[in-house]
């Protein structure tokens, strides 16, 4: 009865009056709430009442901005309270209230909320739990987060390191340690008789250290952590990252490969990086120019080239040659979506398809240049332009009758496709399993198509959800084996509203 009544609650087509029905048997252990809580639909009676049934569902109308500091106590609700405060919208009184209370993860709660008062934030700052510190410092303002820099916590320093907001020299200080006292504690010398290294496979149910956290007496691993979080920081000066290129650790030269402001010289070492990791991450970089996207591009590590292909400033000649050899699958890769008109003209001219086949997954191209890919005698252009809004009926006929089983699912999620062609591709021999699974969502799909698509078991669920199924069926599939499939049949806004009214009448003889 459970995926009934999910189905139910998402329901479009539901009346209010079973929608109040539903409220009632809701509650935090069915999830029922938060099905509802996404209705559109809710009036300000019913928003109320689904915050009142379920915590969860409170703090995800919160958010919406669907409750407000009126229809919430915060001793209650404490969560959709800190919600509130989260988004601005809570009384200052509250902050004051959670700042002392008992709870640390309420604390911890609060300490992520923005324009916190001073004595909160004074308050948060000192708390006992270092957990609670560590996440005002990861949120906090310029001024507390070059205070918390200096923080003997090792754990605080590592959230500091991480905020956007901590001025560029506390920055420089934690990567470096230059100008700062060391940490004196962190989570792992805090908890455990050092030196200790933390077990990956550690199988204590209450640990909550991270796999392979060290303690020495030196905090190493998160000091590694904390200069890991300062090199991902875009607000950390350029000259505190230079000669991390040559750094020991994999994972601090991958976070310098990342950096948007890299001097060619330091782009030039990581690409010469042994793991392929680091030189793919920095293949990802907007940073690098043209000769090294071409240096890139000839790496021997497949996952490299594959960040060139999707680069932004790739030269089209290199991208061309890449798409020979990579899988792009259906993607509209960014240097072709900011292609001009010139550009396009002549890769829909190549005489290589893989040039074709890039063009040919935009979306809102000529229609002259449409026309002539549509009629592309390689399956992969036509693959890709299948899709296109604007094709005629009889060019995507044309395509399935000279590429078959190819073009098939690509010509199902065309949106001109008529509903004609879309029974005629159920009947296609051989079939095509991921075409139904396409035409399953179409808006235009007919019952005689859906009921084809039926028999698949992937599109089994899609089309149980359509509205164009006929009311019986629907119906029947109520009871299907297949949760999934009852969920949707039970979300089909044709299922009729009467079957509604029972299904909820049934389930509130269940609860009681």
């Amino acid at each position: 009865m459970h995926h009934i009544l999910r189905g139910l609650a998402t329901n479009p087509a539901l009346p209010p009056e079973l929608v109040d029905r539903l409220i009632s048997l809701a509650d935090d252990d069915n999830e029922l709430a938060w099905y509802l809580d996404g209705r559109e639909d809710l009036s300000r009676t019913q928003v109320s009442a689904v915050a009142a049934r379920a915590e969860g569902s409170a703090v995800s109308l919160a958010y919406q901005g669907r409750l407000t500091a009126a229809d919430i106590d915060p001793r209650a609700q404490p969560y959709a309270a800190l919600a509130l405060l989260d988004e601005g919208a809570g009384p200052l009184e509250w902050a004051r209230l959670f700042a002392a209370d008992p709870v640390r993860e309420r604390r911890e709660k609060l300490a992520a909320c923005p324009g916190l008062p001073c004595d909160v934030v004074e308050m948060l700052a000192a708390d006992p739990d270092v957990r609670v510190v560590a996440e005002l410092a990861r949120c906090t303002t310029a001024e507390v987060a070059g205070r918390l820099a200096r923080h003997p916590h090792a754990e605080v320093r590592r959230a500091v390191a991480a905020n956007e907001a901590t001025p560029p020299a506390a920055l420089a200080a934690l990567m470096t340690g230059e100008g700062l006292p060391g940490p004196t504690h962190c989570l792992v010398c805090d908890r455990e008789e050092t030196p200790f290294v933390h077990d990956p496979q550690c199988p204590r149910t209450d640990c909550d250290l991270l796999p392979g956290a060290s303690c020495d007496g030196s905090h190493e691993s998160t000091v590694h952590d904390i200069r890991q979080a300062a090199l991902g920081n875009p607000a950390t000066p350029t000259e505190a990252v230079a000669g991390f290129e040559d750094d020991p650790s994999m994972l601090l030269r991958q976070a310098l490969a990342r950096r948007p402001d890299l001097p060619p010289q330091v782009c030039a070492r990581l690409a010469a990086d042994p793991i392929p990791g680091v030189r793919a991450d920095l293949a990802d970089n907007p940073a690098i120019d043209e000769a090294l996207i071409r240096v890139l591009a000839a790496d021997s590590d497949p996952l490299v080239r594959r960040e060139i292909v999707l680069h932004p400033r790739v030269p089209l000649d290199v991208l061309v040659q890449l798409a020979r050899n990579t899988r792009i699958g259906p993607t509209l890769l960014p240097r072709i979506a900011d292609a001009s008109p010139a550009e396009l003209e002549e890769l829909a001219a190549s005489p290589e398809p893989a040039a074709r086949m890039l063009v040919a997954q935009r979306r809102d191209l000529p229609p002259e240049i449409r026309d002539r890919l549509a009629d592309d005698p390689d399956a992969k252009v036509a693959k890709s332009i299948a899709p296109h809004p604007g094709l005629a009926d009889g060019q995507l006929r044309a395509m399935v009758e000279h590429h078959g089983i190819r073009v098939l699912a690509r010509a199902a999620t065309n949106p001109d496709a008529t509903a004609a062609l879309l029974e005629d591709l159920t009947r296609h021999d051989p079939p095509v399993q991921k075409m139904f699974r396409e035409l399953a969502r179409h808006p235009r799909a007919t019952a005689t198509a859906l009921l084809a698509c039926l028999a698949d078991f992937q599109a089994r669920p899609k089309a149980a959800g359509h509205p164009a199924l006929p009311r019986s069926v629907i119906v029947e599939l109520l009871t299907d084996e297949d949760e999934r499939v009852v969920e949707a049949a039970s979300a089909n806004p044709s299922l009729p509203t009467a079957v509604m009214a029972d299904l909820v009448r049934r389930a509130e003889e269940v609860q009681g």
